[in-house]
């Protein structure tokens, strides 16, 4: 007794003090977590992200927002400002801060219990002082941390797929608005020559050179070019406010100006044989599942640890009377493993790493075949735009000045010659659609290659559940 109150005792203390010293130095971050964020930015789409923590954060996004908008929106532009600008992504980044709090929060030490008592005998009076600390809890601590520390970094990578998916999103909503506003110059070009042709036979109907059925083809011919540019309005309002949606942006903001045709198509597509390797080497679903499969595996190792200690507990005791001496000790308290071996808590986290492996081996599968199949609509897409644009406009051109010619040598009519520019019209409108349909090829084959935020979030979700089977015991 007089060597537990002569030298443990102070060891005890001292010791604990120490322990409880260093992991109270966990702490924040300087920029919250998004470091990892801005280089996946940068690295793929060569932007900035950043968050806004505080007003003086939100002025200077807003004077960014403006230089940018100060020109007609190139697509670089219109995804800059969403990156900076849209609140959902702000929400997404703020994740990152409550992700790290968990982290900085697992790397502590709950504080101790203090007990105090006085007891009276008659004309004894005993005073009873305990200190109670949860070893269980400190066995547990670097495990622990190094859970909350993966998923911090599921987290990250969460926030970086997020990030990619909306510049994605914004760039196919930016090439959908311009294409639909030049669809709608093109069918206001062709409701003008069908106005021309109805307004013709019109006259000519009243005078009698023209019968019913010509007067009525010229009209239907009106009739469906305007059902046309009111068709191609409304898309074009859908497709605007949408990318106005993106890019965060309201009020006066939402007045910015579009370039007005789309970029040209490339001279050649892309070549990639090895695009399976490829995309296999920087998904970030794909590596968000192997981080989760192995996190898994580290989490069964711990349940196994800690499936016999479940409640251990230290007790420091000084208990003084003024009757007797004053007594100090100390007390270790566990729960015995009569009825629960903790056996189930085993079981059920290896059902959770087996769900894991076959998890990243579906999404692995799935991934390859998304990419062949965005791979090879992006060729189709540019083999298909090509054509429309060495072949079928340029063959409507040359119909069109022959008809032009003969019109000239009164060969021809002049509804003639409004059909055929009717036709040349829509064979540009078509290339137009092509041309949009290449660029929201490309942008799905980029978001092929970097991985879907939806099957991310499913990697990051099996994580937790393998968190929650090692870690929560």
């Amino acid at each position: 007794m007089d060597l537990i109150q002569g030298r443990l005792w102070p060891r005890i203390v001292l010791g604990f003090a120490a322990t409880m010293l260093v992991a109270g130095c966990a702490g924040f971050s300087a920029d919250g977590g998004i470091a990892p964020v801005q280089r996946s930015a940068k690295d793929h789409l060569g932007m900035e992200v950043d968050v806004a923590r505080s007003e003086a954060d939100r002025e200077r996004i807003e004077r960014r927002v403006s230089a940018l908008l100060a020109q007609p929106l190139a697509v670089d532009a219109a995804v800059q400002i969403a990156l900076l600008n849209n609140r959902g992504l702000q929400a997404a980044l703020h994740e990152l801060g409550i992700a790290e709090a968990d982290w900085v929060q697992a790397g502590r030490l709950p504080n101790p219990g203090i007990g105090f008592g006085r007891f009276t005998r008659g004309d004894e009076v005993e005073r009873e002082f305990g200190l109670h600390f949860n070893l269980a809890h400190l066995i547990a601590l670097p495990m622990r941390r190094q859970v909350e520390s993966r998923r911090f970094a599921q987290v990250q990578g969460l926030a970086a797929t997020n990030v990619l998916s909306l510049a994605a999103d914004t760039r196919k909503a930016w090439i959908m608005a311009v294409a639909a506003e030049e669809t709608v110059r093109y069918t206001r070009q062709v409701m003008q020559a069908a106005e021309a042709g109805a307004e013709l036979a019109r006259r000519m109907a009243a005078v009698g050179n023209f019968n019913k059925l010509q007067h009525s083809r010229e009209q239907a011919f009106y009739a469906d070019a305007a059902l046309n540019v009111a068709r191609a309005a409304q898309l074009q309002r859908s497709t605007r406010e949408r990318l106005t949606r993106l890019m965060g942006l309201w009020g006066e903001q939402t007045d910015f100006r579009l370039p007005e045709r789309l970029p040209d198509l490339p001279a050649s597509p892309r070549d990639q044989p090895d695009i399976e390797r490829l995309a296999m080497a920087q998904r970030l679903d794909v590596q968000g599942a192997r981080l989760a499969v192995e996190q898994t595996a580290r989490n069964l190792g711990l349940t196994r640890t800690t499936r016999f200690v479940n409640v251990l507990e230290l007790g420091l005791l000084h208990e003084s009377s003024n009757e007797a001496p004053t007594r100090r000790g100390w007390e270790i308290g566990f729960e015995l493993p009569l009825f629960d071996w903790g056996d189930a808590r085993v079981a059920r986290a290896e059902s959770v790493y087996m769900q894991a492996v076959h998890r990243a081996a579906e999404l692995a599968v799935n991934a390859r075949s998304e990419v062949r199949e965005a791979y090879g609509a992006y060729r189709s897409a540019w083999d298909i735009a090509q054509h429309q644009r060495d072949e079928v406009v340029p063959l409507r051109q040359r119909i069109s000045e022959e008809n032009l010619l003969r019109y000239n040598g009164m060969l021809i009519g002049v509804f003639e010659l409004l059909a055929d520019a009717r036709s040349q019209i829509a064979s540009v409108n078509a290339a137009i659609d092509a041309l949009r349909d290449f660029w929201i090829a490309q942008a799905d084959l980029d978001m092929a290659l970097i991985g879907k935020p939806g099957l991310a979030a499913a990697a990051a979700i099996s994580a937790t559940a393998a968190d929650d089977a090692g870690a929560g015991h």
